[in-house]
């Protein structure tokens, strides 16, 4: 990886302000690609998330003080930086998760700068509120709006660079501390993002790195010096935050997995529910946890739905990663494409074969997680690949006749994410998008995340929203004031 060497970080933590190389255990980063090692990065000890909280607690309380216009223009100067470079770190973000530089130079750092422009400028705008009451001569009230203190982020490996600026600009937005925990396999760009906000004039100890795994993110969650926690993970791990969260009621935001129904209706654009479905479905190597990998299609247009979304899919480009042509790159770990070639293996027994990608060799990258795009038509509603998030690109065809039945199949499921509907009859699409149980939802087009809108889900799909003025709530707490302006009399 010579070409790339110069964008590896030498240090594995930020603490402070400072880039801290620490004593932990040391694990190598891996090329999704190639299964070469890019980096060596140590995991946080002890010692060493107590130093990161401390420091995140002296932050706090320069950074809570801080005029909320000087907060905003320290976003806003972040933002610039990072799109200045957007390229460079959309590279270290190709090396580090696997997914295809055209993806990652036009959404991942993109997306991350977009959230801290978006928080910074209501940064300046969170104000509290005049109350007048009734029946109390003269008095009033107010509220204020104020920071947890010391906030932790806890990414996932699909997007890192992007959830660590949808958490964290929310969070410094509100006058809060961040300690970030990137996901264990995609430790590097979170260094970079830190790197902009202290070159900003983030003050020190306001956003901290700390690398490890899910037991470095048990120790912070159950930090007595931490107020609230936000996790993007599996629901398996999000329960065990808020198991961890729970006896001192802190603040948990969660965006957990899903198996999200995408609807065709039988008016619908069929050229364009098909890109909907192959972006709901092979993005990101299907690495997306709002993906629609329930693709239920009219019984009218199925067969001319199939038959256009196999040739597209036929179509797609497999390969090197930093190849601008690639479409999709290698699964993130050995360990993950273990888990989703289990899947391809068990679908034949499941369902019809529509298209199959299967495990392409990729010549000069022989080492890779390499798994191509698949078509079933699972055999019924109750298949796992039907059931089960797999987190790969597997999508599951069905059909179906009429509303009523589409509603009750997609809301089957313990998941509550996302959802979609295609239809140019808008009346149904609204009429849909009140009858599915999901908190992320699209008419006519699929996992389009802008900044200004709240994402988050329903059921095991997670708690809370991230992202639009939603997110400010989850960051700050309102206090209540009631100011007398008489004597009172009191009955006693």
């Amino acid at each position: 990886m010579g070409a790339f060497d110069h964008l590896l970080p030498q240090r594995s933590h930020f603490i402070n302000g400072g880039f801290v190389e620490g004593k932990g255990e040391a694990v190598p980063d891996i090329y999704p690609a190639t299964g070469e090692p890019l980096c060596d990065i140590r995991w946080a000890t002890d010692a060493e998330i107590e130093e990161a909280v401390a420091a995140a607690k002296a932050g706090f309380e320069i950074w809570r003080k801080t005029p909320p216009a000087e907060r905003a223009r320290v976003l806003f100067r972040t933002a610039q930086i990072l799109r200045s470079r957007n390229d460079e770190i959309a590279h270290l973000e190709t090396l580090d998760t696997g997914k295809a530089v055209q993806e990652t130079t036009v959404v991942d750092v993109v997306s991350a700068a977009d959230a801290i422009e978006y928080f910074a400028a209501h940064a300046a705008t969170m104000n509290g509120e005049h109350v007048a009451f009734s029946g109390m001569e003269g008095d009033w009230g107010y509220t204020v709006r104020e920071p947890l203190g010391v906030c932790v982020g806890i990414a996932a490996w699909n997007y890192p660079m992007q959830m660590a600026g949808w958490k964290s600009a929310p969070a410094l937005a509100c006058g809060n501390a961040m300690i970030l925990k990137p996901a264990e396999l995609t430790p590097l760009s979170a260094l970079r993002l830190a790197e902009a906000y202290k070159e900003a004039g983030l003050p020190d100890g306001v956003f901290n790195v700390l690398q490890g795994d899910g037991k470095v993110g048990a120790r912070l969650v159950g930090h007595p010096d931490v107020a609230k926690i936000s996790l993007t993970g599996e629901t398996g791990t999000g329960a065990k935050v808020l198991a961890g969260a729970a006896p001192a009621i802190k603040k948990v935001t969660l965006e957990l997995g899903g198996k999200s129904p995408l609807i065709v209706f039988d008016d619908a654009d069929i050229d364009s529910a098909v890109g909907g479905a192959m972006l709901a479905n092979f993005y990101s190597t299907g690495q997306v946890c709002s993906n629609g990998t329930r693709v239920f299609v009219h019984e009218k247009i199925r067969d001319q739905f199939a038959e256009k979304l196999v040739a597209r899919t036929e179509a797609m480009v497999i390969g090197d990663p930093f190849d601008t042509d690639t479409q999709m790159g290698p699964l993130v770990s050995g360990e993950h494409f273990k888990k989703v070639a289990a899947y391809y293996e068990a679908a034949p027994s499941q369902g019809e074969c529509l298209y199959d990608g299967g495990f392409p060799k990729i010549q000069g990258f022989e080492g890779g997680n390499w798994i191509g795009p698949a078509i079933y038509a699972p055999k019924d509603d109750h298949q796992p690949i039907a059931r089960e998030e797999i987190f790969g690109p597997l999508l599951s065809l069905f059909t179906f006749s009429d509303e009523d039945e589409v509603v009750a199949r997609a809301n089957d499921t313990v998941f509550g994410l996302a959802a979609g509907v295609y239809t140019n009859d808008l009346s149904c699409g609204h009429r849909m998008m009140s009858r599915l149980k999901a908190g992320s939802c699209w008419i006519n087009t699929f996992n389009v995340t802008p900044v200004e809108m709240p994402f988050g889900g329903h059921k095991r799909s997670g708690l809370g929203m991230e992202n639009g003025k939603w997110a400010l709530d989850a960051y700050s707490q309102i206090k209540s004031v009631h100011v007398a302006m008489s004597p009172m009399e009191y009955p006693y």
